[in-house]
């Protein structure tokens, strides 16, 4: 009875580090964010990745009670919410870009409810879910979880990740969310804009048409035609920042 118990504990020691980071990061990405999916949805998929994984892996035995344990543990949690945080970094600049484009038509006040995000424009969220059809269809899933089975090589437990010149790569990444969201929307944001132009100047040689007054509902209209027209484009683009965020990652894993 009692080696079988200490089989059952060397198992779960053996199991406990590689589900660390992958708790970590499927908590913190965007993906699988933690607020639209269930605990015991989490809690599976986590032990589904980590079963997978250990077959692949050695991990060394270590006992988490220990000093060194609990670095360890921190160690863990820590490269899995660096994964994460990139990926949620990425999504962010695809909702930044559904804000911009929001803020040209005019659709500010048209919000809701984003259970990962929080309050957003309607444009956002689509942005959003766009980004994720575009990361799905791709197959980014098949990706992600390759680089996540990959920074097990790269990686290995026991060795520490909190280097310096990872933070200054992570700072450089970050950067990246208020450019990407731009070039995402740009082309839609210069064509709004000289709209807005156009009226400008048709108010100025006629006032007596009252342009503004049906320059709002003009520029939705409007607007909704430009996205549905820049809609290949605004995949390939979407598609183009996945990709620097799988490069950022291996990037990161081969530090």
């Amino acid at each position: 009875m009692n080696i079988l118990m200490l089989d059952i504990l060397d198992k779960f020691y053996s199991l406990l580090w590689p589900m660390l980071r992958i708790s970590a990061f499927l908590a913190f990405t965007s993906v699988f964010p933690v607020n639209s999916l269930s605990l015991p949805i989490r809690i599976v998929m986590a032990m589904t990745f980590t079963l997978f994984l250990s077959m692949q892996i050695e991990i060394p035995k270590m006992d988490p009670t220990t000093a060194a344990g609990l670095f360890e543990v921190f160690n863990q949690l820590f490269i899995g919410f660096m994964m994460g945080l990139i990926m949620q970094i990425t999504t962010s600049a695809i909702a930044i870009a559904g804000q911009t484009i929001a803020n040209s038509m005019g659709l500010t006040m048209a919000t809701l409810i984003d259970p990962s995000l929080g309050n957003v424009p309607v444009l956002s969220e689509f942005m959003v879910l766009l980004g994720t059809l575009v990361f799905l269809f791709t197959g980014g899933h098949l990706i992600v979880f390759g680089i996540l089975l990959e920074s097990f090589h790269t990686f290995p437990i026991g060795k520490a990740l909190m280097t310096q010149d990872l933070l200054g790569k992570l700072i450089s990444w970050s950067s990246l969310m208020f450019v990407a969201g731009l070039l995402v929307a740009l082309p839609i944001m210069l064509t709004l804009l000289f709209i807005n132009i156009g009226l400008g100047f048709v108010n100025r040689a006629a006032p007596s048409l009252h342009v503004f007054s049906i320059g709002l509902p003009a520029m939705i209209l409007i607007g909704y035609a430009i996205l549905w027209m820049a809609m290949p484009g605004l995949v390939g683009r979407i598609n183009w920042l996945w990709v620097q965020c799988f490069n950022s990652l291996r990037d990161m894993m081969h530090q």
